[in-house]
């Protein structure tokens, strides 16, 4: 779950950004945004304020706020998730990975080797 927050009230944008510190991500990116005026017809929109119609009532604490997002987001449509979610993983950014891949071959052949030495030299005594 990725959350944006994007509130007027500048004492609850940093309150939310402290509460929601791991789930924090950009608008675009997001999949809930956080708000403190009312959104009509946007999907993303959580509506936090004093309001019967919001969607958390003010004053609330950590666990209810996490705890209202987290059904907010299940309730959202599990298949749109899960598509944006591969989508994500499987983009193509351009990075090349051989490097790495050598790297990680040869740390684990450099393994391989102390573990071999280390059995041979226990069985030599």
């Amino acid at each position: 779950m990725r959350v944006a927050v994007e509130c007027s009230s500048p004492l609850l944008q940093k309150s939310l950004e402290l509460f929601l510190g791991k789930y924090l991500d950009s608008s675009k990116k997001s999949d809930i945004i956080i708000r403190d005026t009312k959104c009509l017809n946007d999907p993303k929109c959580f509506y936090i304020a004093n309001d019967e119609e919001a969607d958390l009532i003010k004053p609330f604490s950590k666990s209810q706020l996490i705890l209202a997002l987290e059904k907010r987001y299940e309730a959202m449509s599990p298949k749109e998730q899960q598509s944006k979610q591969k989508e994500e993983f499987f983009e193509d950014d351009g990075l090349d990975f051989s490097i790495l891949e050598k790297r990680i071959e040869s740390l684990t052949n450099e393994y391989k080797e102390n573990i071999l030495r280390a059995v041979k030299a226990f069985y030599e005594k």
